[in-house]
């Protein structure tokens, strides 16, 4: 035996057998871990690959088409070799059938009537106990790699190369729709996903299994042969697809702690409650450095942000239907690209400034993207914003002193005048198209306009005073007044 390993072409020369080829010679060094007699159309359901499939001939279909496709059938599950009956059940084989055969490289072995098929399966078994007892210790040792889990911290890419190393394979890792799973570990080619998770694990060359989750499989594992190696077989495999789920599940919790963490921590940020030098350490600890954004996001959930955000270092908090993130510039790219969003971004800041600003300046940008349509603004993005004060209580009392009682009114009446001022400002004072935006008659919001010129005491006709009012109005914003 080649390597330790029993191989098609042994079979062929054991005298005991009397096994003769009938067609397929390239593949004459495939090895074989077990020979089994089936009368099955399709046995491939229960094939682990490696095997020889023995049948007396009920199993052969009898048109040329059909029996190329179970011979196509057995290769692709990874069956080692065909061995027929020399006559018994057997229908005539057609040439489709020994042509498929040959340009696949997949032995047919004829057994003659003489030999039967359990002295084929012994001869097999008795070959495989070393390979049994090498399988066994790759199955202890991969036991072993729980407490490499637990006693070492390895990172996910080097415990990965570990079980390789144990059990002969390559290793592939990846979400049901091929994405990664783990970070570190590659993900295998897409095509050799299954279309379900119960289908037959084997492969060509390998295994492909589901690594197990709460509520479904989180991915697929798929597991190559290596060359020169000494593969231990699908008990392996599975293990270390246990091995995997396992480890995934200790990143999830992880990531949901750290996840919690940044919560707690942008909501101090945003109390104003942490010392700057703390809230520098805090924020290292999530990776987030150097200048920074707040965001107020809305119409999208947590789940999408998360998957969104996923590779970018960030905090989120959610409040009512806000979602505050803090991270880099970059981010609202990002945040951007999700369908239907509305967000608003501050002005870039360091790390361990107070959020009051910041927290300001996103709130009205968020209010401009929902009144414009835009999926992201950012404060200062338009003309008049950028030349507000920073300092809420300048905002506040330029407010006061222009809308004050604009303000109260609308509170105490349940009116929109400031509504409707801001409306028919935004469109360049065109009483027509601001009254269809705000699905009123024009006539009331001529009325609503001299309703809060009085009250403003300004007159809206006045290029001095629309400016003072303009620039109130984006105060208010700022402040949150006219959400």
């Amino acid at each position: 035996m080649a390597g330790n390993k029993l191989t098609v072409a042994d079979l062929l020369s054991a005298p005991a057998l009397q096994l003769s080829l009938k067609a397929g010679g390239g593949g004459l060094g495939r090895s074989v871990s077990w020979a089994h007699a089936s009368e099955l159309a399709d046995p491939t359901p229960w094939l682990l690959g490696a095997e020889v499939i023995m049948t007396a001939g009920l199993a052969i279909p009898r048109t040329a088409e059909e029996q190329r496709t179970y011979l196509e059938r057995l290769d692709d599950a990874g069956a080692s070799a065909l061995a027929l009956s020399a006559q018994l059940h057997m229908p005539p084989l057609h040439d489709a059938f020994f042509r498929a055969a040959e340009e696949r490289g997949f032995p047919v072995l004829e057994v003659p009537l003489a030999v039967p098929f359990i002295a084929v399966a012994q001869e097999v078994a008795a070959s495989a106990q070393e390979e049994a007892w090498h399988r066994l210790g790759a199955q202890l040792q991969v036991f072993g790699a729980l407490r490499w889990l637990v006693t070492e911290d390895l990172d996910t890419p080097t415990l990965l190369r570990r079980l390789e190393g144990l059990s002969g394979y390559d290793v592939f890792l990846c979400t049901p729709q091929g994405r990664p799973l783990l970070p570190g570990v590659p993900v295998p080619d897409p095509g050799v996903l299954p279309a379900s998770v119960d289908a037959p694990p084997a492969i060509p060359g390998g295994f492909v299994l589901p690594v197990p989750a709460p509520g479904g499989p989180a991915g697929f594992l798929v597991a190559y042969e290596r060359p020169g190696a000494r593969p231990a077989g699908l008990a392996v495999v599975q293990h270390i697809a246990t091995v995997a789920a396992l480890r995934l599940a200790m990143v999830r919790n992880e990531r949901e702690t750290l996840r919690r963490e940044g919560a707690e921590t942008l909501a101090e940020l945003l109390q104003e409650v942490l010392d700057p030098e703390v809230a520098r350490r805090r924020l290292a600890r999530h990776a987030i450095e150097g200048d920074m954004v707040l965001l107020v996001v809305r119409d999208t959930t947590d789940e999408a942000l998360l998957r969104c955000l996923a590779d970018s270092p960030h905090l989120l908090l959610t409040r009512g239907e806000d979602r505050y993130v803090l991270g880099a510039p970059e981010l609202a790219a990002a945040v951007g690209g999700l369908p239907a969003v509305v967000a608003g971004v501050s002005r870039p800041f360091p790390p361990g400034a107070a959020l009051r600003v910041a927290q300001r300046e996103a709130l009205w940008a968020v209010a401009r993207a929902v009144e414009s349509g835009r999926s992201v603004v950012r404060y200062g993005d338009d003309g008049a914003g950028r030349w507000l004060p920073d300092d809420p209580a300048v905002l506040a009392a330029l407010v006061e002193h222009v809308l004050g009682a604009v303000l109260r009114y609308d509170a105490s009446h349940d009116s929109q005048l400031l509504v409707s001022a801001r409306t028919w400002m935004e469109r360049d004072r065109r009483t027509e198209t601001a009254a269809a935006a705000l699905h009123i008659h024009p006539n009331t919001l001529a009325y609503r306009l001299r309703r809060f010129g009085a009250l403003a005491e300004r007159d809206l006709t006045s290029t001095g005073a629309l400016a003072e009012v303009w620039l109130a109005i984006q105060a208010a914003g700022a402040l949150g007044l006219t959400d």
